[in-house]
């Protein structure tokens, strides 16, 4: 599984990271271990994930985390989650 995480602030991409998990986990660990090792290396806090959130995600693989899924005040307008190959 490779999923493509983007920072986005204006409408600009300003960031972004790819992070492959080829192990035997379920597909929700790999998501939520990328997830977190996206954030260590981002140094970001881990947003929550919202009803609406994971609704999306269900439905086209991708989703955005806005400033009302961080604890923490944000820089940006967005973080991006995009699963971009599936094992």
């Amino acid at each position: 599984m490779r999923i493509w995480f983007k920072i986005f602030k204006e409408n600009r991409l300003i960031k972004d990271l790819t992070i492959e998990n080829y192990g035997s986990d379920t597909r929700t660990h790999k998501i939520f271990d990328a997830l977190e090792q996206c954030c260590l290396e981002m140094d970001l806090s881990k947003p929550i994930w919202l009803d609406s959130t994971v609704r999306e995600f269900k439905r086209h693989s991708k989703a955005r985390f806005t400033s009302d899924a961080f604890v923490d005040e944000i820089e940006f307008d967005y973080l991006e989650i995009h699963v971009i190959e599936e094992d």
